[in-house]
């Protein structure tokens, strides 16, 4: 397994192929260090005692210890270390780690690429196992780019005024395919080392071209990054764990980009539609798996936000107080117990990979995105607001006047340093106001999949004529 240097290394040698605010740059930019700061903690954790049994696995094609960010889920045992693990990091992270979307594909193309070679006799999930021994050797981070344009949302792919608006193959190669389009809310390609490109819905017999999925370094020829870089607000005087993190959002463009054979694990030939459609309920559904663990641990961190600026505030007592945080306990715990669910509940498919229980994970990840709002709602409603309005560091640490009058009014209880209630604040107003505090509210509610998506997911899946025949039986009412 590999450090957080050699992983930083390894990107910093990487093309400069990452466009952000109309400059043309490489990994080394500043703008993209809160993020890598970020995915080393995945890397760092391996040494730490409090994650070792955690965060390392056994693979199961080569018997060696490897990163659990890189392992295909062999068991129920597996899911759960995945999930309590995930929590935890986030902990640390203040959030998202970035590292689940990569792994939360490999494990949807375990899948799918063993039953496509099955029905096509297409080499895919050959392919597939060796590039996943490299995978995990390697000790590989990677995105998964799902997210197409999508143009004209009444339309299906092949009814788009213009056909690129989903990602598809234009051409057919003895040595393997060009492909054409691009990706939207890519989290953390500009960090990847490798981009893994999965389809994003149902498709019916006319798109076989779109049923494509494959995966390239993140600087390979003719892709290009359009990156948003968010961070929180510059520190100073205040330096902190939470300030050094960051989050890049990505629309990754494929420009007629030539894919070798050994990477493609759908080529969108003739009949391979239905690999597309499964493919992407699959990552989803492992991905919402993956949000049973960080979605909690970000209910934890808002929660602890809560209840220490209540208590700096001196109402921590306070019913309406207490109130609010059983309520923010509440969801954490709905969620993780949904994720819990989901993993006991899990069937392992024929070619060993353990399927988490779609129902449970859609209704983890619903719970968690209906409620996020809301949960910063609490946090505001507690905070007050001195988040939004609060004086920058150099007038606070001013040594001659406005100084030492700022830290005498912003006092709350009288043993609580003003320092530390102002470090609170600067990080409440991180959270609240700043740039990544709104990307990250966003993807609270959006990210892995719209709301109506789960809804879709849970209707599909849940027996609703079973319970209409209980109603009508305990109503007395017999169908003729």
């Amino acid at each position: 397994m590999k450090t957080s240097e050699e992983y930083k290394e390894h990107l910093y040698k990487m093309k400069p192929n990452i466009y952000i605010n109309g400059e043309q740059v490489g990994r080394d930019d500043s703008r993209l260090a809160g993020s890598m700061t970020t995915i080393s903690r995945t890397f760092e954790s391996v040494n730490d005692p409090e994650f070792k049994d955690l965060i390392t696995a056994t693979s199961h094609i080569t018997g060696d210890t490897i990163n659990r960010f890189t392992h295909i889920h062999q068991s129920v045992e597996d899911l759960l270390k995945k999930q309590d693990m995930t929590r935890q990091i986030c902990h640390y992270t203040g959030g998202c780690i970035f590292r689940c979307m990569g792994v939360d594909a490999m494990n949807a193309l375990s899948i799918i690429t063993a039953r496509a070679e099955s029905m096509t006799e297409r080499p895919y999930h050959q392919r597939f196992l060796k590039y996943l021994k490299e995978w995990q050797t390697n000790d590989t981070v990677g995105c998964c780019a799902q997210t197409d344009p999508k143009g004209d949302r009444s339309l299906r792919p092949h009814q788009q005024a213009d056909p690129d608006l989903y990602l598809r193959v234009i051409e057919h190669r003895e040595d393997g395919i060009v492909v054409r389009g691009a990706k939207h809310h890519i989290t953390a390609a500009a960090v990847a080392e490798e981009i893994i490109v999965t389809p994003t819905r149902f498709l019916t017999p006319e798109e076989d071209e779109y049923a494509v999925s494959f995966a390239v370094p993140g600087d390979w020829d003719g892709v290009y990054l359009v990156t948003r870089a968010s961070n929180m607000k510059q520190r100073e005087n205040v330096p902190c764990p939470a300030g050094t993190f960051g989050d890049v959002e990505n629309t990754v463009i494929f420009d007629d980009v030539f894919v070798p054979n050994e990477r493609v694990f759908l080529g969108g030939y003739e009949g391979e539609h239905q690999f597309g459609g499964w493919l992407a309920l699959l990552f989803a559904l492992y991905h919402r798996h993956s949000y049973t663990g960080c979605k909690p641990s970000s209910t934890d961190i808002l929660l602890g936000y809560s209840a220490l600026v209540s208590e700096y505030n001196g109402i921590e007592d306070k019913k309406h107080v207490q109130s609010k945080l059983a309520d923010l306990i509440s969801v954490a715990e709905l969620v993780y117990a949904s994720g819990i669910a989901a993993a006991y509940k899990a069937t392992k498919d024929e070619c060993g990979t353990m399927i988490p229980d779609p129902m449970f994970c859609n209704v983890g990840r619903k719970h968690a995105g209906k409620n996020y709002y809301h949960e910063l709602e609490t946090l505001a409603d507690l905070s007050g607001g001195l988040p939004a309005t609060l004086p920058f560091e150099r007038d606070f640490f001013d040594e001659e006047k406005i100084g030492p009058l700022l830290q005498k009014y912003i006092k709350r209880k009288a043993d609580i340093p003003a320092e530390n209630v102002y470090k609170l604040y600067r990080t409440l107003s991180d959270v609240l106001c700043s740039s990544i505090g709104g990307v990250i509210s966003v993807a609270g509610v959006h990210g892995g999949g719209s709301p109506v998506m789960e809804d879709i997911a849970i209707l599909k899946q849940y027996d609703i004529d079973s319970r209409k025949a209980i109603a009508k039986y305990l109503a007395g009412i017999t169908d003729e």
